[in-house]
């Protein structure tokens, strides 16, 4: 039945990634393998969620992908987990035009996925359960599954918003977490700080384990998640075509990976392989030189483009040499 739910809010920085990556710590501290998805592009947030599942993070872009796109690579995914958990982005009716195109909700009719959705109750109280009342007026067809509280100022707060909720919207809130003075996932321009540039990552993740394990009802969390309608299978020639080609001349395509060039979407790298191509991790900065290859693909935090649709006559012919 492939077990899913996602995390979403009314805005961004509302504490979806702090959420996502908790659960995932939470329930891999249990055992469960989780695979971790992202409504983007976006490669900061994928990047920490790759870091707490310890299995790539595959973002589900309805803008660059079209729907049976998004159902192959979500299908393919999240084989073999327990659990998948995709994160939104921005607001959960937030997309490209008045229709709402690309947004968190499109891609969770899509996916026929359970909404878990976090309320920032900043300076608020009842207010918050005509605001929530109103996303489910506004698009019926969409499952909001249940409610965090973030944020909480006391315990008068929670009650009379939980209380309002549960009335008014007829949805569980399965969590409240209180004003924190510590935030170890601060943010900088449009995102989180890359997992890469924090030397307390591991430290990170346990601070988001412990703070949904106190505050969050992971159990009945679990049971939204398995609450779901079965997605087709793929067709045997879409898994055929999803395997990877052997080429007699495969070209060797090198890729940095380093401290300094991490960038990369598990897509690209994955289509390459797929159509033939022999992939060469390098290291910038430990290796002295180049090893034999015919291309070298280097991604940088700026370019934002995918390359998820080249096709094997698009290679050139190997050189064996830059």
């Amino acid at each position: 039945m492939q077990p899913r739910i996602i995390i979403a809010a009314l805005k961004g920085g509302a504490g979806k990634t702090m959420v996502s990556l908790g659960l995932i710590s939470a329930w891999r501290k249990k055992g469960y393998r989780i695979a971790p998805f992202k409504k983007g592009p976006d490669f900061i947030d994928a990047g920490w969620l790759t870091f707490a599942a310890d299995r790539s993070c595959y973002n589900l872009d309805p803008f660059l992908m079209n729907s049976e796109q998004i159902l192959e690579s979500f299908v393919l995914h999240s084989n073999k987990a327990d659990l998948s958990l995709i994160e939104g982005n921005r607001g959960l009716y937030d997309g490209l035009d008045l229709d709402g195109r690309c947004s968190t909700a499109e891609l969770a009719k899509l996916l026929k996925t359970p909404v878990l959705i976090i309320l920032d109750v900043t300076m608020t109280t009842r207010t918050m359960a005509a605001v929530l009342k109103g996303c489910q007026v506004f698009d019926p067809d969409l499952d909001i599954a249940g409610v965090i509280l973030n944020r909480v100022a006391g315990s008068r707060q929670e009650t009379l918003i939980r209380a309002a909720v549960e009335k008014y919207c007829g949805i569980p809130v399965v969590g409240s977490v209180p004003k924190l003075k510590e935030d170890l996932f601060p943010e900088r321009h449009m995102g989180l700080i890359p997992f890469q540039e924090r030397d307390h990552a591991e430290k990170a993740i346990l601070w988001a384990r412990e703070t949904v394990k106190k505050n969050l009802d992971l159990d009945e969390i679990w049971k939204m998640a398995h609450k779901v309608d079965k997605l087709e299978t793929l067709p045997k020639d879409r898994e055929s075509a999803s395997r990877i080609i052997k080429r007699d001349d495969a070209p060797r395509i090198g890729f940095i990976r380093d401290r300094s060039f991490w960038f990369y979407y598990p897509e690209n790298l994955k289509q390459l392989e797929q159509l033939g191509a022999v992939l060469v991790e390098i290291d910038a900065i430990s290796d002295n030189e180049l090893p034999p290859l015919d291309a070298l693909y280097i991604q940088t935090m700026n370019c934002r483009h995918w390359m998820p649709y080249i096709s094997a006559a698009d290679f050139p012919r190997p050189r064996h040499g830059l």
